[in-house]
C-alpha cells in the first residue's frame, strides 16, 4: 500500500483496488502547494470524510463532483454534502462497515466536534469519526480528531491495526505525548504517521515527542505530499 500525506489530517491511501482521499483539505491548506492539486487527487474513486469541519471537509464537493466518486462519513455529514452539492453520499455509523471493492472501511467513534459554518448559525453534521481501512488481512486506523480514548483498546482487540495515523497536534486534538500514550497504551502499532500538526503555528510543530516516546515503532514524518510504501 502506499500512503501520502496531503497535510494537516488529509491522507490520499492507494490500497488494494482503491485510491482513497481522507479529509483532504487542499484549497486554502497553509501546507498544500495548490498548484499539485490535481496530481493529489488523480485517480481516486473514494472519499472518507471524519467529520464536518471546514479544514476537513471544505474540498470533498468539488473533488467528488469532479472526479464522479462518492463521499463516505456519518449519516448527517454525508446527507448534508449530498444537499449542498448534487454529489453522491453513502452515509454510516459506528461499527458499520463499508465493502469498497476489495477493500473494507469501518467507521469507528472518536471524541471531539462536528459542525459547519452557515449563516443561520453552526450546523450540526453528526458526530465525529475515525476509520478502520483492512485489506489483505492487513489494516490502517486513521484516528480523525480525537483525544484518547478507552474505546481504542476495543478498537485493537476487534481490529488489530498495524499501521496508525493518528492525529497529534494538540490544542483540538491530542498532542504529541498524549498520541504516543495512546499508541503504546492501547495498540501494537508497526508504523505510526502524525498528522493534524504543522499546519498553523498553534499547533505542534514536531513530531520528536512521539518518536522518543515510541522506542521500537516506526514512527514516520512524510513531507506534504511524500508517499511513502508499507
Amino acid at each position: 500500500m502506499k500512503i501520502t500525506w496531503l497535510g494537516h489530517s488529509g491522507f490520499r491511501i492507494e490500497i488494494g483496488e482503491r485510491r482513497l482521499l481522507i479529509d483532504p483539505w487542499v484549497t486554502g491548506n497553509p501546507v498544500f502547494p495548490e498548484e499539485r492539486r490535481a496530481e493529489a487527487i488523480a485517480g481516486a474513486t473514494d472519499i472518507l470524510l471524519s467529520h464536518g469541519h471546514f479544514d476537513h471537509i471544505n474540498d470533498a464537493g468539488a473533488i467528488a463532483k469532479e472526479l464522479d466518486i462518492a463521499v463516505l462519513g456519518k449519516p448527517e455529514l454525508a446527507g448534508w454534502l449530498e444537499q449542498q452539492h448534487g454529489i453522491q453520499a453513502t452515509g454510516f455509523n459506528n461499527g458499520g462497515t463499508v465493502a469498497l471493492g476489495d477493500v473494507n472501511v469501518t467507521l469507528v467513534s472518536a471524541t471531539h466536534s462536528s459542525s459547519a459554518q452557515s449563516e443561520a448559525g453552526p450546523v450540526y453534521l453528526g458526530t465525529e469519526a475515525g476509520f478502520m481501512i483492512e485489506h489483505d488481512s492487513r489494516t490502517i486506523y486513521f484516528s480523525g480528531d480525537t483525544d484518547v480514548m478507552a474505546d481504542m483498546g476495543v478498537f485493537e482487540e476487534l481490529h488489530h491495526p498495524e499501521i496508525g495515523l493518528l492525529a497529534a497536534g494538540g490544542h483540538f486534538t491530542m498532542d504529541m505525548r498524549r498520541a504516543a500514550f495512546a499508541a503504546k497504551r492501547f495498540f501494537n502499532f508497526k508504523t505510526v504517521i502524525p498528522c493534524h500538526y504543522k499546519t498553523f503555528p498553534l499547533l505542534e510543530q514536531s513530531a520528536e515527542p512521539m518518536r522518543a516516546a515510541l522506542p521500537g515503532v516506526d514512527v514516520r514524518t512524510p513531507e506534504v505530499l511524500e508517499t511513502i510504501e508499507l
